[in-house]
């Protein structure tokens, strides 16, 4: 089960299954024509992270919304893991996190640049009104898995921007690779499956998805007399209405009593806690 995003830039995708499952898929990728080189990283979990199997169409992996962008043409320098802590402590290096808002609030790495996006198509807008000071600098940029920071990085080089570096499979490879006692990233990485979060070693964090919001609460979020499990939380309190709050207590209902006859709820977020994927 997960998602698989087909393009014409290539592939990307979360899938999970048993061990022989996802080698089985592995393999039929891998036979693809171009695709006999396509990087891949494991992490583990105890549950099913997914409720099902999608297989999407896309005009593009990640939305840039600049169609002149081709990261197969002109993409910045890969910065290896163990390397990266070295770039990102230089002074002269400007740390750029390409993530979106909801991201960037759980973790990120130490004096990185938070753009403030709630989509990736927000950063080309970000790029002109940043330009100047970023024109002579390092840039050193870094995403979940190092997919954004493929676009992204093709997205400064083409808007002159020279000196462009990504970090190589993201937060999720550094995580892997970097032990916490030498790591500079503070906090949780946001992922899009039940887990919600993971922490180094790539171990699932605490955090719980507001369903009415979509943002990520951790157990102080949810002590807060503003958060009501499927209905609200701090950050979408003053947001949403009366009416939207009364259905969002309705599908919570829906989903609570599904949990009860040992189902999922097909309707219910990703986000979910693994106890209630069975």
């Amino acid at each position: 089960m997960g998602t698989i995003l087909l393009a014409k830039e290539g592939i990307n995708g979360t899938i999970a299954g048993s061990r022989d499952g996802i080698d089985g898929a592995l393999a039929a990728l891998r036979s693809l024509p171009g695709c006999t080189d396509l990087e891949h990283k494991e992490s583990h979990a105890d549950d099913m992270p997914f409720l099902r199997l999608k297989v999407r169409l896309k005009k593009e992996i990640v939305a840039l919304g600049v169609p002149s962008v081709d990261p197969n043409a002109v993409v910045g320098t890969y910065v290896d893991p163990t390397e990266w802590n070295d770039l990102i402590s230089d002074p002269d290096t400007v740390v750029l996190d390409t993530r979106n808002d909801y991201e960037v609030a759980i973790g990120s790495f130490d004096g990185a640049i938070d753009p403030k996006t709630s989509t990736f198509g927000e950063l080309p807008a970000w790029l002109d009104a940043h330009r100047d000071t970023l024109k002579d600098k390092k840039v050193a940029m870094f995403c979940t898995g190092g997919i954004r920071c493929e676009k992204a990085s093709s997205l400064f080089k083409s808007e002159g921007i020279e000196e462009v570096y990504h970090l190589k499979g993201g937060i999720l490879k550094y995580l892997e690779l970097v032990g916490e006692e030498d790591s500079l990233w503070r906090g949780d990485c946001f992922v899009f499956d039940y887990r919600v979060s993971v922490r180094h070693g790539l171990a699932q964090g605490d955090m719980e998805i507001c369903s009415a919001c979509r943002w990520p609460v951790d157990e102080a979020g949810r002590k807060s007399p503003n958060y009501v499990r499927g209905v609200s939380c701090d950050n979408c309190i003053d947001t949403r209405s009366d009416a939207q709050r009364q259905r969002y207590m309705e599908r919570q209902k829906q989903m609570d009593l599904a949990e009860q006859r040992g189902q999922v709820h097909m309707g219910a977020p990703q986000g979910l806690p693994a106890k209630k994927l069975g």
